[in-house]
């Protein structure tokens, strides 16, 4: 298989993590939405470990690239995704939205949507960038960007649904993103130049995603358990890498 399908099939399957969100809100009870929150709490401390003690510290030595260059775009990743989901959707909440009086608002359901996409976008880049930087890397990115990809999937059909859409109209918001995702893939395996910039600006959205987006919800829905779960996440991360490590060095 080549690099290039590789990238595709990974995409694809990130893709269906997003569509699976989108399914579990439309087609699922209520109750069973409270057990979200552990997969974010999960995934929020195993994204930290992976981009504060894998990416990073590969990114900073990157050859052409100063440290304080690369940490620049590293802001300039975690800056963006706070002007796409709070200046430029000022309404956006990560996860289950209940808001339903701010979503009716003319236009705020759309502009919730833009920014999500510009995220998911970047899970796209992330995947694409740690693959083509080395397989290892790849793996523990693709593996931190599938644990959240069920919550963005969610939040997307949550945020349409509160706007007065459809269960279909909901879908076709996860399938919107769902596909952001994959052109994220696309973009950098048709650019495989861009690496050197890419990586460290996924790095900072990856940074953003697990600290301003998924921390809060954790701590937002309370409970010794979802806290408990973060540190399991951050322990999944060394053992991944470790196992990882093991297989391909």
């Amino acid at each position: 298989m080549t690099e290039f399908l590789q990238l595709i099939l990974f995409g694809l399957l990130a893709a269906f993590g997003n569509l699976l969100g989108g399914f579990l809100v439309t087609r699922t009870q209520p109750a069973n939405h409270d057990r979200l929150k552990y997969l974010v709490a999960l995934g929020a401390g195993f994204m930290l470990g992976a981009v504060l003690l894998e990416v990073i510290p590969d990114i900073v030595q990157i050859p052409g690239l100063q440290p304080v260059k690369t940490m620049t775009l590293v802001l300039a990743g975690y800056l963006l995704i706070q002007f796409a989901e709070h200046t430029l959707a000022p309404h956006f909440h990560f996860g289950e939205e209940t808001h339903a009086e701010e979503m009716l608002r003319h236009g705020v359901a759309t502009t919730a949507m833009v920014a999500l996409s510009i995220h998911t976008f970047f899970d796209g880049v992330t995947i694409a960038s740690g693959m083509i930087t080395n397989v290892r890397l790849g793996l523990l990115l693709f593996i931190a960007v599938m644990l959240h990809k069920i919550p963005e999937g969610f939040t997307a059909a949550s945020i349409m649904l509160a706007s007065g859409r459809t269960s279909r109209a909901a879908l076709q918001a996860t399938a919107v993103i769902a596909l952001a995702t994959l052109v994220g893939v696309i973009s950098v395996a048709l650019f495989h130049t861009s690496v050197n910039y890419a990586l460290p600006i996924a790095a900072g959205v990856t940074l953003y995603v697990a600290a301003s987006d998924l921390i809060p919800e954790v701590n937002r829905a309370g409970g010794t358990k979802a806290s408990l779960m973060v540190f399991a996440g951050v322990g999944l991360f060394y053992l991944t890498h470790l196992l990882l490590h093991g297989v391909f060095e």
